[in-house]
């Protein structure tokens, strides 16, 4: 991995997958990408949501479900970031629940000594409802209660970085709960229709509202299930501008962090000393 930055600096890739339904091919498409990005200088890498299974049937992720701290998934990525000395951010991973038939879909951080050290998960669940057709999320998933947020102290660098996942995009207040970040982690598998009108917006508002880097990495193509996912992984700046993007299909996207763009934007236009709530 290649060191050599600015201490104001920070190096993040977005990996963008077409999940299947078979967990080994997709840890083994996630190892490969999160291993390519630190390779590129990346120090910490986010995989989308569902990154380990995109099912035939929505209860698929209850078969594969890990018990918190211990499992295929977890210990594969626990090594992983061990072995090339990065954060990973694993988002996400069916986790079990006190229900049967429910888990926690969840946001877990391993630091570069391969330990977990943050856990989310997600609150906002997904429903819609048309004439021919009704899904709502909570019928497998249990919501999680409370925000995450992930600091990295970096050669006596601090960086605040926020974690939310797919749905909860299109709720501004959980950003702002987290309060002043450097970044905010969007890791998620927009459905192609909302994700074609919706997607890009929300993530930019997201980044200019809180005057901050947004890192997505989405699902990204058609799945073994048939379901069309939206793709689009893209890191954005404090002001807004989309600085790196994959439209569909499997691959990475790089960005950097930097202390000095963000007291830039936040001297020139001060929004976030003047809120008034």
């Amino acid at each position: 991995m290649n060191t050599s930055i600015d201490p104001q600096e920070f190096r993040l890739a977005a990996v963008q997958m077409v999940s299947t339904s078979d967990v080994n091919e997709n840890l083994g498409v996630a190892s490969q990408l999160i291993q390519q990005a630190a390779q590129a200088g990346a120090q910490l890498v986010l995989l989308p949501e569902y990154f380990c299974l995109m099912g035939i049937k929505d209860l698929d992720k209850i078969t594969i479900r890990e018990k918190f701290g211990a499992g295929l998934m977890q210990d594969q990525l626990a090594q992983l970031a061990q072995e090339l000395k990065i954060y990973i951010v694993a988002g996400t991973i069916p986790l079990e629940t006190q229900h049967a038939t429910k888990v926690h879909n969840s946001t877990l951080v391993f630091d570069p000594h391969g330990k977990n050290i943050v856990r989310y998960d997600k609150m906002h669940l997904f429903s819609f409802q048309t004439a021919d057709e009704h899904y709502d999320e909570a019928n497998t998933l249990i919501a999680g209660i409370s925000p995450g947020l992930l600091e990295i102290n970096h050669n006596g660098v601090l960086w605040k970085i926020g974690l939310s996942i797919c749905y909860d995009l299109r709720f501004p207040e959980l950003y702002r709960a987290l309060g002043v970040v450097d970044c905010h982690l969007v890791p998620a598998a927009f459905t192609y229709t909302t994700g074609k009108d919706h997607w890009e917006i929300l993530l930019r508002a997201r980044a200019i509202e809180n005057q901050c880097y947004v890192l997505a990495s989405a699902q990204g193509g058609t799945h073994v299930n048939r379901r069309r996912t939206w793709g689009h992984s893209m890191f954005i700046d404090p002001w807004g501008e989309i600085e790196q993007f994959l439209v569909e299909g499997e691959g990475i996207i790089l960005g950097t962090l930097s202390k000095d763009k963000l007291n830039a934007v936040r001297s020139k236009l001060p929004a976030l000393l003047h809120r008034k709530l």
